[in-house]
């Protein structure tokens, strides 16, 4: 399955009160927490973001605090992957957890520019850019991780497994 969509830049140290501010922590529900992702980063996003677009951003994404809302808010947005140079730890392990893809690349985002059209093989980990024709690669998913993902994170996979 290769994810394809528009490219939102953003830049370094992106962190998860910007993801998702804290006047929205007591919602849970992802399409509550959608409507104001990214909006103190980019107040247009929440309303022009797209089910299958892709967040770019420069190095230490989603640093801050360990809030799981940060990525349970960008996937409820629709928003298939997150591309940046690299993830603050928690923010990585979270991701996953949450079921949301994530790559690091610093060539891809040097290349992408804000509404160029993305194509990413999450089995390969082959980032292209539709747009400018560029090609870039980031490690690809592990397949254990990519089950996660799949099964939309960890608690569900373990009710899935049976081990929950």
């Amino acid at each position: 399955m290769v994810l394809r969509g528009k490219a939102w830049k953003f830049g370094d140290d992106v962190n998860t009160d910007e993801i998702i501010p804290a006047r929205y922590l007591s919602l849970t529900d992802p399409i509550e927490l959608a409507a104001h992702v990214m909006e103190d980063a980019d107040p247009t996003f929440p309303s022009k973001v797209k089910p299958g677009d892709i967040i770019v951003a420069g190095k230490n994404f989603g640093c801050g605090s360990s809030r799981e809302h940060a990525p349970v808010a960008i996937k409820g947005a629709g928003v298939s992957c997150v591309i940046a140079r690299s993830f603050a730890r928690i923010f990585f392990r979270n991701a996953f957890n949450m079921g949301l893809m994530i790559f690091e690349s610093d060539a891809a985002v040097n290349d992408i520019s804000g509404e160029d059209v993305i194509e990413v093989d999450p089995d390969t980990g082959r980032i292209f850019n539709v747009t400018t024709g560029n090609q870039f690669q980031a490690a690809p998913i592990p397949s254990f991780m990519k089950r996660l993902v799949e099964d939309g994170g960890l608690i569900a996979h373990l009710c899935k497994e049976g081990s929950f």
